[in-house]
């Protein structure tokens, strides 16, 4: 199991390339640097604290892993 540390390491990392592409993605439906920014840091609160749930979810479970 990974420790928290390491999950927080993980989205962090994550998020950071995400802030990136969204913020891409965001100036591209809005014509607006700002306005992309914005859409892009609520994904990465969002989607760093929905990732880090998701990882301690699943470690809780055995389904498909090998002894």
């Amino acid at each position: 199991m990974d420790s928290n540390l390491r999950l927080i390491m993980k989205s962090a990392t994550w998020q950071g390339s995400g802030l990136i592409v969204m913020t891409g993605i965001g100036y591209l439906y809005t014509g607006s640097v700002s306005a992309g920014g914005g859409i892009a840091l609520t994904s990465v609160v969002v989607g760093s604290v929905s990732f880090f749930l998701h990882e301690k979810i699943w470690a809780r479970v055995a389904w498909g892993r090998r002894a």
